[in-house]
């Protein structure tokens, strides 16, 4: 496979590496964690929701690379932050040496993560951030060693609506900005007027289904009912991870071309597991763990003519820069949910970035600032 291929054989020395624990949570502290802990001020991403993050520093011919490690469960992150067991990561390596490493150390040496799914995203962090230091290192970023250019990339806001939902945040949004667009995850509880105002707005890009999600506080099973109004209501909109069942798949007969897939996309083999050849695909780097296995993905997506977009994992810090990053190369145009992180506050707020986010006028590295 070709992408993989431009940056496989990257040079890079690692000298050290630092953890620095973030956390944004509904009471509005946000702290940080490296050796010492320095609290500081941050809204909450949303009501009852704590979203812990450690940023990966690898260091080295004095540079340094970032990667998020995203795992949902605290105890993870503070089982690695407080552990005695050094990795023994210091070296010289290229890009494919690194993962071949990587795929002989245990990332979490002193306890099984608490879900599965966690080994890819601390596996993401490390990787990320070894291709960040390569990169800097050759002074290069990611366009320039894949021969692409940095493009605008579009963006879409993606909010819960409240416990009940109604729809006070769109339009309050949409006061702030008319021509914001979404990216909602629908639920049972939504009320016939909520879907009717939304569907009057044309900015819902993306419905959410969340059929997917398994053992999450997001977890929406089948609901027939929704499925069919949603499909009526919003004809232009996608439709990601649907439960397909007896009761459901006759409900998208020629609407499979809006059908998107994220849960389940974690490499090539995945996307050929589906129960069709599909025309969406929702890309998270995370998801993927490592580097090889993403860009090999996007490639097939490419040489099949699949459309992606980007979505991501609530990051907290430079996570988020490389999602805009690889959006920004790879599919700038579509409705990618990677807004800046403000619009994940509590509260909608004025004077934010507006889609489409413009390119950085000099990027290192993995960065996209």
């Amino acid at each position: 496979m070709e992408l993989y291929d431009q940056i496989k054989d990257l040079e890079f020395t690692i000298e050290s590496y630092d953890l620095h624990y973030k956390e944004q949570n509904s009471s509005g502290d946000f702290a940080r964690t490296s050796i010492i802990l320095d609290v500081q001020d941050e809204k909450p991403s949303s009501p009852g929701f704590t979203r812990p993050c450690t940023q990966i520093s690898l260091s080295g011919n004095g540079s340094r690379g970032w990667g998020e490690d995203v795992i949902y469960d605290k105890v993870d992150h503070h089982a690695l932050i407080e552990s005695t067991t050094l990795l023994p990561l210091t070296g010289e390596y290229t890009i494919e040496s690194f993962s071949a490493t990587l795929n002989e150390l245990d990332l979490f040496p002193d306890r099984p993560p608490e879900r599965e799914a966690s080994r890819f995203y601390r596996r993401w962090a490390f990787e990320s951030a070894a291709l960040d230091l390569a990169l800097k290192q050759a002074e290069l970023n990611l366009a320039t060693i894949i021969n692409r250019d940095y493009n605008p990339v579009r963006f879409v806001v993606s909010n819960r609506l409240g416990d009940p939902p109604t729809f006070d945040r769109i339009a309050t949004w949409l006061e702030l900005n008319p021509d914001l667009e979404f990216k909602l995850d629908a639920t049972s509880d939504w009320s016939d007027d909520l879907i009717e105002d939304l569907a009057a707005t044309n900015a819902i890009q993306i419905l959410d289904l969340k059929g997917q999600y398994q053992g999450t506080m997001v977890d929406q099973p089948a609901d027939p009912s929704l499925y069919r109004q949603l499909i009526n209501q919003f004809p232009n909109a996608l439709i990601e991870d649907p439960v397909l069942t007896n009761e459901t798949q006759s409900l998208f007969d020629g609407q499979s071309h809006r059908i998107t897939w994220d849960a389940p996309i974690t490499d090539i083999h995945s996307i050929k597991e589906l129960p069709f050849e599909p025309d969406w695909l929702n890309i998270k780097p995370s998801r993927f763990g490592t580097l090889k296995r993403l860009f090999d993905t996007i490639e097939y997506c490419l040489d099949h003519e699949i459309k992606m977009y980007g979505g991501g994992q609530t990051e907290l810090g430079v996570g988020r820069q490389h999602i805009h990053a690889l959006a920004s190369l790879f599919y700038p145009s579509t409705p990618n949910d990677i807004a800046p992180r403000t619009y994940n506050h509590p509260e909608p707020t004025p004077g934010l970035p507006t889609s489409p986010l413009s390119p950085p006028s000099n990027p290192r590295g993995l960065e996209w600032r």
